[in-house]
């Protein structure tokens, strides 16, 4: 039975009372009785969404929400539907509006139990699982009549709700992922949250999602996510820990089996404080000008250096070596970052030529040289260019790498590397030694630009030589291996394992101001906890295979190392053209049945086996020079630098759009709209994206070919999510499990460990079907993954086949 609106609100306002949970906000409408087919989507949801829009005021711990949704109906018919919000637990709802020719609206809120019962009878009429994954939750619902042709809707919503703390940290949630039920990408998706409080913003982190973050003094904050042309498939989370401390410290833990050992992610932020000013650095600017930097990348690399000399701190020390057949230092020692040197140094970049060798060893040797007299209390940075090898002097990279190491102790050295003619291993060995990081530019992308943006971000730094101590906790697997500098709104997030949880004291040791500080922060690992932060375990497993990818390729192949690789990938979804490779080859060598392989569909593909495995062997050979060995580089560092699930996809979609780039002898990767990966055709084409030598960098749209497809970008000439979507991506981890998809099987990674086990056939929708769904109510979300499935429950491998399918 319908209510009112206001008996609906007057329901809903005493949820507040209850106690305070996980937000789950967005609706979308449902067509039950639809007759309009959309190829390749689900059929009850034929409407597009052309935009959606977020805005939420978070004060201390109470969040407002404010939803702006539009929906357009893109067929010849009338219809009628009802729009459905999975209303978040502990939520009020303060306003909805809708425009239905100045007719009243009329809603119910409905408990869980009877929602429930709604979304199993859509998928009965339906014959798509897919709104399975909202069984459990509450529901507020809104009937919609009529629907015109070619008509629009707009629905807003406000709502408030008490935020959930875990571990010190609130936990803001908006269900986002609802909006894979629009026909169409969304042509504007944006989540603006305004957080502030009483006690300043240590934290502001977003495990799913790249934000953009500007702080406005201590105690308040802006965080943006925008993105065009996409269809979310993902919720939002945002993690606010609030501090009255130099240095905030939390950390999340994820435990769901306690004979296994537990994940988590350490988050520390030196907060914007008046307290957190840079401390002073010392730096060189080493600068290739041999004679292949001519031309535009030598007019670049002038302004880049001129940037980077006008933005030091008053405070700072540096020098500017350039260097070709011979070094040659501008001050031959560090000088400090007056007026009158700055002068001195801008006009040094004006006169940069290109012409001669690369004498890269005695770059190094001299730039080591003057910062290495650096005192105790100041940061010392090195940033070193070059677009070529070493063919001057010592051309041995190990040898060059056996002069640096024992120069560079305590230097932070970055190391860009320009076009592909350079050496990857020499570069990235001399930056990660040095707790830097490399970084490459490829042809036709601005060195300028991104010169510019890592010294942006790198000018500042407010706590450095960073220590780790877990107390009674033992870690391990610790990702990055060796701890960052922190800067100036900059935040570390470090992954890893422990193998007893409990209470503990985190402290991490520091260089502030000049003087060696600790800060602690009280905390605990849980022993057991549920399925809800499984995005922990999924990312440290990121890291560690880009970890253990990074070790093939720059130490050799080891038995050891490519089993745990396989386990790894297999066990969290972490595919890549590499370990998909390793994946095939395990599986085959242990004869597992077909039906149960993790990447049948992908074995079969000869085109798309050629290409990943010539980017493996790639991997395999250690190439140091060309664009696969950048490549490599860029991918595997990619994977270990991931701190959220969009980088988590992002290095995969970019390591896959590489591997059918390179091994098609195609031109150097470049930047292009258009062009670049995302201009390549095939069944999944569309969009133009542009390839780029970072992850933060790459915009990959449905680049495709020969079974590489890209993955999350614009549509596909019109066949729906279904197609848009690429090996390297078809995994999902569901409640602690992966999921791989296989044509149109989604297949549990876990069975094929069961060779002895019974297995079950259950045809799809039939009444077998609900009956399980009712004894295994949390399965729910892995029934929602389609109507062929391959599941392990208690055991048993229960086979749901969807009788149309014929089979």
């Amino acid at each position: 039975m319908r209510r009112g609106l206001i008996a609906v609100v007057a329901v809903v306002l005493g949820l507040l009372g209850m106690a305070a949970g996980t937000a789950r906000g967005d609706g979308f409408i449902v067509i039950p009785d639809n007759r309009v087919v959309v190829r390749g989507h689900f059929i009850f949801a034929p409407l597009e969404v052309t935009y959606h829009r977020v805005e939420c005021k978070i004060d201390d711990q109470v969040a407002v929400t404010s939803v702006d949704q539009e929906f357009f109906n893109p067929n010849d018919a009338r219809l009628e539907g009802d729009y459905m919000f999975p209303v978040p637990e502990g939520a009020r709802i303060d306003k909805f509006a809708m425009d239905i020719d100045g007719k009243t609206v009329e809603a119910e809120l409905l408990p869980a139990d009877k929602a429930r019962g709604i979304y199993e009878e859509i998928v009965r009429r339906t014959r798509d699982p897919a709104l399975l994954e909202y069984a459990g939750r509450a529901m507020f619902r809104v009937h919609i009549f009529p629907i015109e042709p070619h008509g629009r809707k707009r629905i807003q919503l406000k709502y408030t709700e008490l935020l959930k703390q875990d571990n010190g940290l609130l936990d803001y949630h908006y269900t986002l992922n609802t909006e894979k039920y629009s026909s169409r990408p969304l042509k504007d998706v944006s989540i603006h949250v305004t957080v502030g409080g009483t006690t300043p913003i240590t934290t502001l982190y977003s495990p799913t999602h790249t934000v953009d973050v500007v702080h406005h003094g201590e105690n308040e904050a802006a965080v943006s996510y925008e993105a065009h042309d996409v269809r979310p498939d993902t919720d939002f989370h945002l993690y606010i820990g609030h501090k009255a401390a130099a240095v905030g410290i939390s950390v999340l833990s994820y435990r769901p089996d306690p004979s296994r050992e537990g994940y988590f992610v350490l988050l520390a932020s030196p907060g914007v404080t008046k307290d957190a000013t840079p401390m002073p650095k010392d730096v060189v600017f080493v600068m290739d000008t041999s004679g292949s930097m001519s031309g535009e990348k030598i007019e670049q690399t002038r302004k880049a250096l001129k940037y980077c000399i006008d933005t030091l701190n008053p405070q700072d020390r540096f020098d500017v070596v350039r260097f070709s057949t011979e070094a040659e230092p501008l001050f031959n020692g560090l000088k400090d970052a007056n007026a009158d040197n700055r002068k001195k140094a801008e006009d040094f970049a004006d006169n940069l030529r290109a012409a001669g060798g690369t004498a890269i060893d005695d770059a190094l040797t001299k730039a080591l040289g003057e910062v290495n007299g650096a005192a105790a209390d100041r940061v010392r940075m090195m940033v070193f260019m070059t677009d070529g090898q070493p063919t001057i002097g010592e051309e041995d990279p190990d040898r060059i790498l056996a002069h640096v190491k024992p120069e560079a102790a305590g230097v932070r050295i970055f190391s860009f590397g320009v076009g592909t003619d350079v050496n990857t291993k020499l570069l990235d060995l001399v930056a990660s030694d040095s707790r830097g990081y490399s970084q490459y530019v490829l042809p036709n992308e601005n060195l300028e630009l991104a010169m510019s943006n890592f010294w942006g971000k790198v000018q500042d730094p407010v706590l450095a030589g960073l220590k780790v101590d877990t107390g009674s906790v033992t870690v391990s697997k610790v990702y990055p291996r060796e701890m960052p500098d922190l800067f100036r709104g900059d935040q570390l997030v470090a992954f890893g394992t422990y193998a007893k949880g409990g209470k503990t004291a985190v402290t991490i040791t520091g260089m502030v101001n000049g003087k060696q500080q600790q800060f602690s922060q009280d905390v605990e690992f849980a022993d057991s906890t549920g399925e809800e932060k499984d995005w922990i375990a999924k990312l440290w497993a990121t890291r560690r295979v880009g970890y253990l990818l990074d070790e093939i390729r720059l130490h050799g192949e080891s038995a050891e190392v490519k089993e745990e690789v396989v386990d790894l990938a297999r066990r969290w979804g972490v595919v890549t053209p590499y370990t998909a490779m390793l994946i095939i080859e395990d599986e085959q060598k242990r004869h597992v049945p077909l039906a149960q392989q993790t990447l049948r569909e992908m074995s079969q593909d000869r085109d798309a086996t050629a290409n990943a495995g010539a980017a493996f062997k790639s991997l395999q050979a250690g190439n140091a020079t060309g664009g696969q060995a950048v490549a490599d580089s860029v991918n595997t560092r990619s994977y270990e630098r991931a701190s959220n699930l969009d980088d988590s996809r992002q290095a995969a979609a970019q390591s896959s759009a590489h591997a059918r780039f390179e091994n098609q002898a195609a031109p150097a990767l470049s930047v292009g709209g258009g062009g670049g990966f995302g201009g390549y055709g095939g069944r999944g084409g569309g969009a133009g994206g542009r390839a780029a030598a970072s992850p933060e960098a790459l915009n990959l749209g449905t680049a495709s070919a020969n079974g590489w497809q890209g993955g999350t970008g614009a549509d596909a000439n019109g066949l729906g999510y279904r197609i848009v979507t690429n090996y390297a991506q078809e995994s999902r981890v569901v409640n602690d499990r992966a999921f791989f998809l296989n044509g149109n099987q989604w297949t549990d990674a876990g069975a094929q460990k069961l060779q002895d086990a019974k297995h079950v056939k259950v045809v799809f929708g039939s009444d077998d079907y609900f009956a399980l769904l009712k004894r295994y109510p949390d399965a729910a979300a892995y029934f929602a993954l389609g109507n062929n499935l391959t599941v392990v429950l208690d055991g048993t491998v229960y086979d749901i086949v969807d009788d149309s399918s014929g089979k």
